[in-house]
Parts: C-alpha cells; sequence; structure tokens
C-alpha cells in the first residue's frame, strides 16, 4: 500500500500499509500542483532577511532526527522534485528515514522546513509511526552538518483530510524559523489504495 501525503508541489507518496499489508498495491496518483516551493539559496547568510524574526540559524544541511519521546533517531536524505513533477519519496525500502525539501528552507533557517517520513511499510511500521503522540511543549532537535544541534519546540499537531489539505497553512514560509514534520494518517481506504489524512506537527526554532 502506498501512502500520498500533499506535500507543496504535488502529493508525497509515502509507502503504508498500517496494520493493513498489501504488498501488491499501485501508487495512486499524483495530486494536481496548488504551490510551488520557493527554491532557497545555498549560501550559508541565506536566512538573514530583513523580515526574519526570532532566532534563526544559517542554511546548513541536516543530518538526523532526534526525537527521544517517541524514540525516532533517524537520518536524513535530500528530497527533490522528480521528472513528473512529484516530490520523491524517502526510500521506503529503509524504514528509519526522514526526508527534507533541500530546495527549501533547511531546519533552523528563517522560514518552513518540510520534513516527511513514512508511518509505515508493506511490512513494518516505519520512522513516523508515533508521530501523533507529539504535543504542544514536546521538543525534538536536529543535527546539522554545521555541528550545530537546534532544539524545535511542537506548537501544535494538525490532522488534514487530503481532498481539504490546507497547503498555504503548511508550506507557506513565516519570518521565523519553524518545521513540518509530516506524514499519513487516519484509515487506510482500499478503494483508493490510500490514507484519507495527513498528520502534520508544527514547531518552532527554541
Amino acid at each position: 500500500m502506498l501512502c500520498a501525503a500533499a506535500l507543496v508541489v504535488v502529493a508525497l507518496f509515502l509507502n503504508g500499509g498500517h496494520k493493513t499489508p498489501n504488498e501488491g498495491a499501485p501508487a495512486p496518483e499524483a495530486a494536481p500542483s496548488r504551490v510551488m516551493p520557493t527554491p532557497r539559496s545555498t549560501s550559508s547568510d541565506a536566512s538573514a532577511t530583513p523580515s526574519s524574526v526570532g532566532p534563526h540559524l544559517p542554511r546548513s544541511r541536516p543530518l538526523r532526527l532526534l526525537i527521544p519521546k517517541i524514540s525516532v533517531d533517524a537520518p536524513f536524505t535530500d528530497l527533490a522534485i522528480g521528472a513528473k513533477g512529484q516530490l520523491d519519496p524517502p526510500p521506503a525500502g529503509d524504514t528509519n528515514l526522514v526526508g527534507w525539501y533541500a530546495k527549501g528552507a533547511s531546519p533552523g533557517e528563517s522560514g518552513t522546513a518540510i520534513v516527511a517520513g513514512h508511518v509505515d511499510t508493506t511490512t513494518s511500521a516505519a520512522v513516523f509511526a508515533e508521530l501523533d503522540e507529539l504535543r504542544k511543549g514536546d521538543t525534538f532537535q536536529i543535527v546539522r552538518a554545521d555541528g550545530r544541534r537546534p532544539t524545535f519546540v511542537v506548537d501544535d499537531a494538525e490532522t488534514y483530510s487530503k481532498s481539504a489539505f490546507p497547503s498555504d497553512l503548511v508550506y507557506d514560509d513565516t519570518p521565523r524559523a519553524e518545521v513540518r514534520l509530516i506524514t499519513c494518517a487516519g484509515t487506510y481506504d482500499h478503494a483508493v489504495r490510500d490514507y484519507t489524512d495527513n498528520l502534520v506537527v508544527f514547531a518552532h526554532l527554541k
């Protein structure tokens, strides 16, 4: 089973099969584009903009996501827009891997950094299987290539129907440094071979 998360420009396909594996299910069709992401500069001072609010860091590649509350200690892989206009998902064969939209804000920069992970695969639970346990005030860290290890504080966690996904709210850049952790949620619809909802955890740099 495959799970589609409505990410940025198209649906981000995250392998699913939560509690009801079905290895023969094909991928769902891509959702139409709604919001084109704004590619970021790769310069080290890209986050220092006049509109920045609150603490923020220079641009730096994320290396590991650490969420002690739900026992997540996972490396990052870059996510990019593929040939079909889809944001490619993290490889399904590695259940302990998260993806970062590498042309968007990096975690700690002013703006919205997008981090996605599988909730499960056709064979087992995956890195974001317990993401729904995070609550306001919980914290997590992201280890960056520049040696920094910033802490992020959860502001909210919301579940949205994929048919009414609030792209502007989730993906628009913000003046402060924020992160969105995204995975699939809801029930698995066998008719369309997809989960019904997306879970989005909103967090900001402490």
